[in-house]
């Protein structure tokens, strides 16, 4: 199942995606009006759903182009970043620690940073900011885990029935030393820095575990890879993260990115005015965003 989050008269509500249709979910009574009241829901509330949907005639559906979509959470409670969480392809399995000494290591607990919930954004968002604070900006693709179930303390072999699904987060992220120094939280939180989209994917219709994604800028690739590569597996970042803090309905972790390829426009070439951005995850869509 696919949940989206449309606009609707300025303000956002949840909707269902099926054939390239779009059914606002507008079921009497069940309070089903944000991603957050339904990932808190779980397996019954989608079989609610599904079967409301069922019954809908065909003049409740709209076509794609017809609505706005939001970000696909609208109000996280959290979102947690992770960094350095991908090698290169053929590197070591998913939680495989490296010696801190050897060249290129990775932490042997997975380095957390955070984006404000105030910086999420839509497909289709045109994204600005103020030049004077940072010129250095990138985007970078990532898998979006979408919690479900709350998570506390939970063990890595029971951490995946915690998860509602699956999005695409673009974790854009200014590279100025001066403006964030070691922490990078303001340097990822810039309004409109979080693209979460276009839709979220229930956990029972993606395997996350090895699924390509990538990003373009203007059409031309700057990152591919593979979920394979993860140095600290989905079970693992939500285990890790669930002894410290408490995970809820509607948090997002975005689970690190893929390297920067080395092939024209490269690693060096950041966002400018007038790029398209389009980070796309296979089974999940492309999420795009126009740079101002």
């Amino acid at each position: 199942m696919r949940i989206a989050t449309i606009v609707e008269d300025g303000a956002p509500a949840a909707a269902l995606v099926r054939d390239g249709r779009v059914l606002p979910l507008q079921i009497p009574g069940a309070g089903l009006d944000s991603l957050r009241a339904i990932a808190a829901g779980g397996g019954a509330v989608l079989a609610t759903i599904r079967d409301w949907a069922d019954t809908q005639p065909e003049a409740a559906y709209r076509s794609m182009e017809n609505v706005e979509l939001g970000p696909a959470v609208p109000h996280p409670g959290a979102i947690y970043t992770i960094g350095l969480n991908y090698g290169a392809p053929g590197a070591a399995a998913p939680g495989a620690a490296a010696p801190t000494s050897a060249p290129g290591a990775h932490p042997e607990r997975p380095l957390v940073y955070a984006k404000l919930p105030s910086s999420v954004s839509g497909h289709g968002a045109v994204v600005s900011w103020d030049r004077s604070l940072t010129a250095n900006v990138d985007a970078e693709v990532e898998l979006g885990v979408v919690i479900g179930a709350p998570a506390t303390a939970v063990e890595v072999d029971a951490a995946m029935a915690h998860i509602f699904g699956y999005t695409c987060v673009n974790d854009m992220s200014s590279r100025d030393p001066w403006l964030d120094g070691d922490q990078w939280l303001l340097g990822k939180s810039l309004a409109g820095f979080c693209p979460i989209g276009p839709w979220v994917v229930t956990r029972d219709e993606l395997k996350p575990e090895d699924v390509r994604l990538g990003c373009t800028v203007n059409g031309a690739p700057i990152q591919d890879g593979s979920t394979a590569q993860m140095r600290h597996g989905i079970p693992e970042l939500i285990a890790y993260l669930s002894r410290h803090v408490t995970l809820g309905p509607g948090d997002v972790i975005a689970t690190g990115t893929p390297a920067r390829l080395l092939a024209p426009p490269g690693p060096d070439r950041h966002l400018e005015r007038g790029d398209v951005v389009t980070a796309w995850i296979e089974g999940i869509g492309e999420l795009t965003t126009t740079i101002d």
